[in-house]
């Protein structure tokens, strides 16, 4: 059975995959096992994303189907009959979006894989921007994770065993930057919540994912199809008024 030093839970989004190459710069790929999860998302492009890039970079990569816990998880616009929120990423706007308990539950069954193939970190791709909607991305949470993991594994985990979340206080402008510094091209990347042909550029994912790469100073090397890619200036100009 392989070992490895580091698990990555990997959507195939744009603040994960970079978090994947940049454990490939710290750890190495043959170091790294990633894991990407199918719950029933309408963005399940995403696992297409994730399973190329990792072919490209040489790392070990798992899909995980956990599509039955939808029965017990109604009402969000990933995963059922809800329309999926245009507009500016605010607290508001993305509510619709909330899988409840979607992080803890993905991370748990990492941790297990942490234990299984003894790894010493689990990095999760979380970021600041999401602390005000999500509170499986809060500081708090992934304290109390690291030591519940701790705890129920307690004689099997690595004593060094650590939770990094490289972008826990960082914004996406910022990790945008470091995607580039990676050499990370965006559009190998999926973030559109609406999972159709090419990114919608109306969804709040799409809108936040423009204004980042702009942000950063990279739109004119952002290849990325975008049904829209005008709407998102029109609602940040709006936030702003």
């Amino acid at each position: 059975m392989n070992e490895y030093d580091c698990v990555c839970v990997y959507s195939g989004g744009l603040d994960s995959a970079t978090m994947l190459a940049d454990s490939v710069e710290r750890y190495g790929a043959d170091r790294i096992l990633a894991l990407s999860f199918c719950y029933g998302q309408r963005h399940k492009k995403e696992l297409n994303y994730a399973a190329n890039l990792c072919i490209e970079y040489g790392i070990d990569w798992k899909e995980i189907d956990i599509t039955s816990i939808n029965q017990l998880l109604p009402g969000s616009a990933l995963t059922d009959d809800v329309d999926v929120p245009e507009g500016h990423y605010a607290e508001d706007t993305m509510k619709s979006t909330v899988v409840p308990n979607r992080n803890a539950i993905m991370a748990n069954i990492a941790i297990g894989a942490v234990v299984a193939y003894g790894a010493v970190v689990l990095r999760l791709g979380v970021h600041a921007g999401d602390h005000p909607v999500y509170p499986d991305c809060r500081p708090e949470f992934i304290a109390h994770l690291e030591a519940l993991a701790k705890v129920a594994n307690e004689g099997f985990i690595k004593n060094t065993f650590y939770i990094d979340c490289p972008w826990l206080y960082v914004e996406k402008s910022d990790i945008a930057a470091r995607a580039v510094d990676l050499g990370l091209e965006f559009d190998m990347t999926w973030s559109c919540y609406k999972g159709g042909e090419h990114h919608c550029g109306r969804c709040s994912t799409c809108v936040e994912r423009l204004e980042a790469i702009d942000l950063a100073g990279y739109s004119s090397i952002d290849t990325t199809r975008y049904e829209d890619d005008q709407y998102w200036k029109e609602v940040i100009a709006n936030a702003n008024n």
